[in-house]
């Protein structure tokens, strides 16, 4: 990588996040690094430097908060490879890329699939820290929809079989009788198994249920009424 003046003026820009997320720099161009290091951490956010997509990948995953600063073009994995692979691993993880050439169908390709912004070189400090800002609040949304998904997972994965065939009917719109006769049990079983799944989804109505099976997406019963 052909290294350049990372800023094009001394401005220093002071946020002061409400929390710390970790900022994830990854550039092959140590004075890169070291400049963005240097930057972030006296914004107020934690960093971590990588010199290589693959070595970030190799570090163990976490579900805070924050954001990767990232070379488009790098030796090995490069930028936008990168993206691709975290658009299915970390859904919490926008990406501000960097690069020292303006390519307008590669800038296209990598806000098309989600980044938050595309620096080119030489590049003011207020903007980089713009770009994080805006990063880090989207991490924040996204990581806090994540948090409540894996806990609504973790509900589902408590019901019994027959809790679930239950919930699949109920957010059906079947009634308990037509529940009963799907399953072949009495209405007072489908009542009780209900009720317990109700506690254990933590849903205080069915349309709440409803809305946690959407969101579980859960498949729809196989039985024909």
């Amino acid at each position: 990588m052909n290294t350049t003046s990372l800023f094009c003026d001394d401005e220093r820009v002071l946020l002061v996040p409400n929390t710390s997320p970790t900022v994830f720099v990854v550039d092959d161009d140590i004075s890169v690094r070291e400049s963005l290091e240097f930057l972030i951490r006296d914004a107020g956010w934690q960093v971590e430097t990588f010199t290589s997509a693959e070595e970030f990948v190799n570090r163990p995953r976490n579900f805070n908060p924050g954001c990767l600063v990232l070379d488009i073009s790098m030796p090995g994995l490069n930028g936008l490879e990168l993206q691709k692979r975290l658009a299915a691993e970390r859904t919490n993880m926008p990406i501000i890329f960097l690069t020292g050439n303006a390519d307008v169908p590669i800038t296209v390709q990598a806000m098309k699939a989600g980044a938050v912004d595309f620096l080119t070189k030489p590049f003011s400090g207020g903007t980089l820290l713009s770009a994080v800002s805006k990063a880090i609040a989207r991490s924040m949304t996204l990581t806090a929809r994540d948090a409540e998904l894996r806990a609504l997972r973790a509900r589902y994965s408590r019901l019994s079989s027959r809790e679930r065939e239950v919930l699949a009917l109920v957010v059906a719109g079947k009634a308990n009788k037509e529940v009963a006769f799907e399953l072949g049990i009495s209405e007072i079983t489908v009542k009780a198994h209900r009720g317990s799944m109700m506690r254990k989804m933590e849903a205080d109505s069915l349309a709440e249920l409803v809305n946690q099976a959407t969101r579980l997406r859960l498949p729809r019963p196989n039985r024909e009424t």
